[in-house]
């Protein structure tokens, strides 16, 4: 009668015990399952990559003997191995162990890590991982509209695409305001290696807020060595808004490991931000550093000429039916963004529909001057700074500084208030932003100053008196 494979593995696994310290064979041999039995090779699951690593460098040459015994001179072994990676991909990934090596034959070893090698693919049997790669393939180079305010980043962006990692723009930091199309840039970029080179290259687009969340979560379950081998074994790593780093230490120093060991292998490394490295306060300076290593091309709004194409390429996608001379009237009096020019036309589309008129020139202009009579300022953390520091007659100096006066430390206070209220950045931007707090020291500030309106008028007066000069100041 043929054994089964949980058998098979349990009579390893008395032998194993037999020549191992209890707590060696607890750590390393007691957390694997078998999984099934194909002929004489044996499948087991192991946690993680880490932990395959570790056996294949330790305990090779027991696990070769105890697997010879059970299924004779042609025994093979191969492993399964998977990465917490619920943020990438809900299927589960597979690295195939040794790639069958035949175990009864001593000239056929299992190669072990190499720990000179920065290349993850020296691992034995990993030629590729199935991982999502989260772009989206409406943002390609073909939606994407050429103009002088992007030309140079597209350029770039391109010869990544032909050549990911062996080409002078590794990396490349992509930076401008909101809207002007970074993100739609970036993944342009990663649909094209992907149309190149197909599943020869693992690419990853990330937002840095989710990079975040994964770290934290990886730290808090003890597999932060999961996490960084998952992460270097990517090929092309996009990371979106890399400024949200910012005041968070933990992150950086992980994230600065990866770019190191991804930047020295050769892989391709394209960051945007909405400023320029030197910017971005509360960042450590080693990886200012890297990122200034960088191509920084800025994504700057578009000409006239740029917000026509964008304009006609949009109207086109929506399959809306529109004059050349209102189109030419957004372009002339909406000038910010990309993402406003397109959020006119699909305003305007959307009223057209639901009043049931057609989109004439004088329908369309009605709507238009609304829109641009308005134009909604950006409110800043530099500038509520500048705001409450001429409100209060303090420096900003002073505000940024460690300063624990009493009045000073009421205004950097009311100063995080603002800066929660106003604008989308995180906590730890904002804290970074203002005097190098963490996010800790923000919460604590907003939750003081909205206690402290509530029963000192004269405060509230004042705080009143500033948000209208936040919301008027030129």
């Amino acid at each position: 009668m043929t054994k089964k494979y949980q058998e098979i593995w349990n009579n390893c696994l008395e032998i194993i015990k037999d020549n191992l310290p209890d707590v060696t064979f607890n750590t390393w041999f007691k957390p694997i399952i078998p999984e099934k039995l194909e002929g004489s090779v044996l499948t087991i699951n192991v946690p993680s990559q880490f932990f395959y690593e570790f056996l294949e460098e330790h305990y090779i040459d027991l696990l070769k003997k105890v697997i010879k015994k059970e299924l004779g001179v042609n025994a093979k072994l191969k492993y399964s191995i998977v990465i917490d990676n619920s943020n990438f991909t809900n299927s589960k990934v597979l690295y195939p162990g040794n790639n069958g090596a035949n175990l009864s034959n001593p000239n056929i070893n299992v190669p072990l890590r190499n720990k000179n090698a920065i290349n993850p693919d020296i691992l034995p049997g990993i030629k590729k991982v199935q991982v999502k790669s989260n772009l989206n393939n409406n943002y390609s180079f073909e939606n994407f509209v050429l103009g002088k305010c992007n030309n140079i980043a597209v350029a770039a962006g391109k010869m990544i695409g032909s050549s990911p990692g062996n080409n002078p723009y590794n990396p490349i930091y992509i930076w401008g305001k909101s809207g002007m199309g970074k993100t739609h840039l970036a993944q342009a970029i990663g649909i094209e290696i992907k149309e190149n080179f197909g599943e020869k290259k693992i690419v990853l687009y990330v937002p840095a807020r989710r990079f975040e969340m994964q770290f934290t979560n990886a730290a808090r379950k003890n597999t932060r060595n999961d996490f960084l081998h998952f992460y270097q074994m990517i090929d092309v790593l996009i990371v979106d808004d890399v400024h949200e780093f910012a005041g968070k230490p933990g992150t950086q120093d992980t994230f600065f490991h990866i770019f190191n060991h991804l930047h020295q292998a050769g892989k391709q490394l394209i960051l945007t931000a909405d400023r320029s490295p030197a910017e971005i306060k509360g960042l450590e300076d080693r990886l200012i550093s890297r990122f200034k290593w960088a191509l920084t091309t800025e994504l700057s709004a578009p000409e006239f000429e740029t917000r026509i194409a964008i304009l006609n390429k949009k109207a086109e996608k929506e399959g809306i039916e529109i004059s050349d001379s209102i189109i030419k009237y957004i372009a002339e009096n909406i000038t910010g963004s990309i993402r406003e020019l397109e959020g006119a036309l699909i305003s305007l589309l959307a009223h057209a529909t639901l009043v049931k008129e057609d989109i004439t020139f004088e329908f369309a202009k009605s709507k238009i001057d609304k829109l641009a009579k308005k134009p909604k300022k950006e409110i800043t953390i530099k500038h509520i700074q500048k705001v409450v520091c001429d409100f209060y007659n303090i420096s900003l100096e002073a505000l940024q500084s460690k300063n624990r006066k009493r009045e000073i430390v009421q205004t950097r206070q009311i100063a995080m208030f603002f800066a929660k209220k106003f604008t989308k950045f995180s906590l730890s931007t904002i804290g970074a932003e203002i005097g190098g707090k963490n996010h800790a020291t923000v919460l604590y500030a907003d939750k003081v100053i909205k206690d402290q309106i509530s029963y000192d008028k004269t405060l509230r007066a004042q705080v009143e008196d500033i948000e209208k000069r936040i919301e008027t100041y030129k």
